[in-house]
């Protein structure tokens, strides 16, 4: 009896800091979380010594260029900044996650709400940096501006550390990459084996201890699929080694068909993740195109204070901020009871209202092009592209707020589906996988402004230097049109997709914290 009170209130997947089974009450939880949350990535400074960096120089002078010590310093900072990002952003969420039970519904409902928090927290820092931090450094120099910066890691860094005694560190499992790579070897040299009519044919260790091989734990077993039954060759027991008595197992020749499915799991989170691209593409127009509209707009407040073009981004992020606790406080109540579902929209559905919200955000983007265009116009200042617009820069605020708010939803959607539909062991990997549709939509942005220039530049450009001679409105519109073709495909996938929890509930499976098992 006392053996089974005390299996209950430790968790068989997870570990204290000091490598013992974690205790549920002494551990994890939003105490836990919270720590997490005080860690963001913050922008590394540039240098600041004066050799570090070319002399200022005014309008009218001959500026002189960074020497190459100059720009290796800045290059490393850069990269360096990089790096650290990458590594952070990959893992923070995932370990996070770690610190609730799905298997307890008051922890796994708190796991839902620690997504929605988490980013809320890391706009608080977007806030701050486009609004105090810009501030700070206008007035009183860059220096004040990245010592805060810099603080603010520390800070971050000492509450982290704090909360070492309550966290819950998941079993090390080794590279999934290994495994990934190793299913698709071992069905490339079994590609001329017939499958089986029976699944149960194929091979599925139970996980007991072979004569000569270290003692592995057993993974929960997945039901067999009918979906990329390419695959399912890495199963297959090859006859030339039944015949001649090898019993040895080689993931690289022969994978279980557990392995089997989570790769496949994998593979069928690719089409959400690939439609999913098209948001931040969308997105990126807001950092770079609608800041350059912000330029020559009117952007004063009274007689003496004026925007900063920069900053503009403040209702972008004031737009994230308010979306999230109206979606926590006031959409999830009411869609719980309309939809029967705890947590209000799926993972997949709050993508789908991020997809939608940036295709009215490009529509608005356009109608908005449109009139600052016809304002130019009016006041014949089509050919001064510094001129100020009689037309108030508040007009932008719709594009803003639409994106930001479709932000909440795409990257709150995204994050909690791919750390929940991922294999165990894979949470690393598969936040990277969602980090990585951001970096894309920047890079396919980028192409698309390159398509359009190489195929507009030599009659009248669309995207001109001068926006005021160029027709931005036509690029609005066809990003516009192709984010609802990318919405018809995602709605196919999404349609197709299902999720991991039903999967196993229609096998009659219930979703367990298996032991995990080394890939490599």
């Amino acid at each position: 009896m006392a053996l089974s009170q005390t299996e209950e209130k430790t968790l068989s997947d997870a570990w204290d800091y000091k490598g013992r089974p974690a205790e549920r009450s002494k551990t994890g939880g939003w105490t836990s979380a919270a720590m997490i949350l005080g860690i963001s990535p913050s922008p590394s400074s540039p240098p600041s010594k004066p050799r570090l960096r070319p002399p200022n120089c005014t309008a009218g002078e001959h500026c002189v260029p960074a020497s190459g010590l100059q720009l290796m310093v800045l290059y490393i900072a850069l990269y360096l900044t990089a790096l650290g990002t990458g590594g952070l952003k990959s893992s923070v969420s995932g370990f996070g996650s770690d610190q609730f039970d799905e298997l307890d519904r008051k922890e796994k409902t708190q796991m839902a709400n620690f997504f929605n928090w988490f980013f809320f927290f890391i706009s608080i820092g977007s806030l701050m940096a486009v609004t105090v931090l810009v501030y700070i450094q206008d007035n009183l120099g860059r220096k004040w501006g990245y010592g805060i910066c810099v603080s603010a890691i520390v800070g971050g860094l000492v509450v982290f550390l704090a909360g070492t005694r309550r966290y819950r560190f998941k079993k090390l499992v080794g590279s999934p990459l290994t495994q990934i790579a190793a299913v698709f070897v071992a069905s490339w040299r079994k590609r001329h084996i017939e499958l089986p009519s029976d699944s149960l044919l194929l091979f599925n260790d139970d996980g007991s201890t072979k004569e000569g091989e270290t003692k592995k734990k057993k993974k929960q077993r997945l039901p067999h699929s009918k979906q990329f039954r390419f695959l399912d060759k890495a199963a297959i027991k090859d006859p030339d080694d039944m015949e001649s008595g090898f019993t040895k197992v080689n993931q690289w020749y022969l994978s279980t068909l557990t392995d089997v499915e989570e790769v496949k799991m994998v593979i069928r989170m690719v089409p959400i993740w690939a439609t999913t691209i098209m948001f931040w593409t969308v997105y990126a127009q807001m950092t770079t195109f609608s800041v350059s509209q912000a330029t020559t707009m009117n952007r004063h407040i009274g007689n003496s204070f004026q925007i900063p073009a920069g900053s503009l981004t403040v209702f972008f992020v004031a737009s994230i901020l308010l979306t999230v606790p109206v979606y926590d406080r006031l959409i999830v109540p009411v869609t719980r009871k309309l939809l029967k579902n705890p947590q209000g929209l799926t993972p997949l559905q709050r993508i789908g209202v991020g997809l939608v919200l940036s295709i009215l955000a490009m529509v608005a983007a356009a109608l908005t092009e449109l009139k600052r265009l016809r304002a130019a116009r009016e006041n014949g200042l089509t050919n001064d592209p510094t001129a100020e617009i009689p037309l108030s820069v508040f007009w932008l605020v719709p594009q803003f707020f639409l994106v930001g708010s479709g932000e909440a939803f795409a990257y709150i959607g995204q994050l909690d589906f791919f750390l929940r539909e991922c294999p165990k062991g894979m949470k690393t990997m598969s936040t990277g996988m969602f980090l990585s549709t951001l970096s894309l939509g920047f890079f396919v942005s980028s192409l698309l402004v390159s398509i359009v220039h190489k195929i507009t530049g030599d009659t009248r450009p669309w995207l001109s230097d001068n926006l005021n001679q160029g027709k931005l409105y036509n690029f609005y519109w066809l990003l516009a049109v192709l984010s609802v073709l990318n919405l018809g495909v995602y709605m196919v996938c999404a349609k197709w997709y299902v999720y991991k929890e039903t999967r196993l509930a229609e096998e009659g499976i219930e979703l367990e914290e298996a032991e995990p098992t080394c890939h490599a």
